[in-house]
């Protein structure tokens, strides 16, 4: 006669919500440059788009599935294929894919993408409140930059939206960057190094 036992094994992994920032606050820091005039182009952009604004976020999404973090997955996950799908539109633009995609490219198609990122984002917001307030302070600026984004592909005073955009963009990348080494120096200081604000506390107690 034997006997078993059953054992369970805990596998800890790290939070990652610095790198997943850090990826977030890199690509929006560049992208404001263009908006906001400071420089020109798109081709220096797309790397970032790519390595920062999606492949972090995604591995950040990967990893916040480990932890049964359904809002951190989500959240990470669909704003690294939103940057995937960003670098692909600027690549169509520049050509990179035939003259073809290029000459047939409607940036109302965009806008409608953007509308559906901002309800996407609406609703993120409202669980961001239960989570710190930097973090809500950044969904409530992405708020503001798919507002902008959207009314400028629609051609509704561009100049305004353009301009509420390219500012709330680069407020995401200083947020964003206070947030990632809150995040790090926080856990490896094992205290609140950095204060990230408590839960607002409406909808959870």
């Amino acid at each position: 006669m034997s006997s078993q036992t059953n054992q369970k094994v805990q596998i800890v992994t790290a939070d990652p919500s610095g790198i997943g920032l850090f990826g977030l606050a890199i690509v929006t820091l560049v992208a404001s440059s263009q908006k906001l005039e400071l420089t020109s182009g798109f081709s220096y952009i797309i790397p970032w788009a790519i390595f920062l604004g999606a492949f972090a976020q995604l591995f950040a999404s990967v990893q916040d599935a480990k932890h049964n973090n359904t809002f951190g997955m989500t959240a990470f996950g669909a704003y690294g294929l939103f940057w995937l799908g960003v670098a692909s539109s600027w690549l169509m633009k520049l050509g990179v894919f035939g003259p073809e995609l290029m000459g047939d490219i409607d940036g109302k198609q965009l806008g409608f993408a953007f509308i559906g990122y901002l309800v996407f984002t609406l609703f993120m917001t409202i669980g961001a409140m239960e989570t710190h307030k930097v973090l809500f302070t950044i969904f409530v600026l992405i708020d503001l930059l798919f507002l902008g984004l959207s009314f400028d592909a629609f051609g509704i005073a561009p100049h305004i939206f353009h301009t509420l955009a390219a500012y709330a963009e680069m407020g995401i990348a200083i947020v964003s960057l206070y947030g990632c080494g809150a995040s790090v120096l926080n856990a490896h200081f094992g205290r609140v190094f950095l204060p990230l604000g408590k839960p607002f506390g409406i909808f959870k107690k």
